[in-house]
């Protein structure tokens, strides 16, 4: 018997794909110091977020200091929640690479590239946390632990830790091309993190998808429908982190503003903040229409109903 002929052969319809995103890692590639942070700082007269994303425009009754501080606080949970769920997506891009190891050796540097770039950024948003907690008022908090998340979610299924990652980095390019870039008023460090991490992104979107095909490929429907089960599962833990951050970062927001607010503004600032924050990290993700097409292709409609019913409460929120 021929063992050698039992090894796998590289899928020559991705092989160019992934030889193509490898070129373009190589070129693209930038370092922290030496292209973005250049000895910056962060302009704290400057909002960080544009309205679009932080729903600040919500709230009527605040001066433009108070939108501001808030924008900016918003801002810095923005970037502390990308290093958080980058903590997974580097990891399982360094599983999914090994699956090449004896396969398609671009695709391996692809993936290797693809978490190295994780890795970076999850410093860059280490230095960043660092930089803009120096500036603001102590207190603020982060609710959850990237290790402890990460292990939750690499527990679950490939095929709904890709979904996952999928969407997220969808709404990373939206949220860059749509919102961060047109807006001259904001902060330009803060832009710039965001334009960097958004080059980046655009090559990773590329292999998500192809490592979502490919594990879907591999799936009988019982482990599908599972998978399903999985990813409805994995929206609900990030709900939960959304919840609690927004509860802190509001509460963090009240202590540090210029006055006092009512009960009833109290309130419409804790809403507006969990607004924001499923807005940013899951129904913008839920609405691209590239997501949208991807996820009806990958299952079928009873799944599809079923995850429409577990969103329904946080999409019409």
């Amino acid at each position: 018997m021929n063992t050698f002929a039992t090894l796998p052969i590289p899928d020559s319809r991705n092989a160019a794909r992934y030889a193509q995103l490898v070129r373009s890692s190589k070129k693209a590639e930038w370092q922290i110091d030496r292209d973005l942070l250049q000895d910056r700082h962060f302009d704290f007269s400057r909002k960080f977020l544009p309205d679009s994303l932080s729903l600040v425009d919500r709230l009527t009754f605040l001066d433009a200091h108070q939108a501001r501080l808030l924008s900016q606080i918003q801002g810095r949970t923005y970037a502390y929640l990308f290093g958080l769920v980058e903590r997974f997506i580097s990891a399982k891009m360094l599983d999914q690479g090994r699956a090449h190891v004896f396969d398609d050796q671009l695709a391996l540097e692809a993936l290797v590239r693809f978490s190295n770039d994780e890795i970076k950024h999850q410093e860059l948003f280490r230095r960043i946390e660092t930089m803009i907690g120096s500036q603001l008022p102590a207190g603020y908090r982060q609710v959850a632990d990237p290790n402890d998340v990460a292990r939750v979610v690499l527990a679950s299924s490939t095929w709904s830790v890709l979904a996952l990652t999928c969407h997220i980095e969808l709404f990373v390019q939206s949220h860059y091309a749509q919102s961060i870039a047109p807006h001259e008023e904001l902060c330009p460090l803060f832009k710039d993190v965001f334009k960097f991490h958004w080059k980046d992104e655009s090559r990773h979107v590329v292999l998500d998808e192809l490592e979502w095909k490919a594990e879907h490929a591999k799936l009988s429907p019982a482990e599908c429908d599972q998978a399903v089960n999985d990813l409805i599962a994995l929206v609900a833990a990030v709900d939960a982190i959304l919840q609690a951050q927004s509860t802190a970062d509001a509460e963090y927001f009240t202590r540090h503003a210029s006055r006092s607010f009512s009960v009833d503004e109290a309130a419409r600032i804790n809403a507006c903040m969990l607004d924001a924050y499923r807005w940013q990290y899951i129904i913008s993700g839920v609405q691209h229409p590239h997501f949208a097409r991807l996820l009806t292709r990958m299952t079928t409609p009873a799944q599809m109903s079923r995850i429409n019913t577990a969103l329904s409460p946080i999409m019409g929120h």
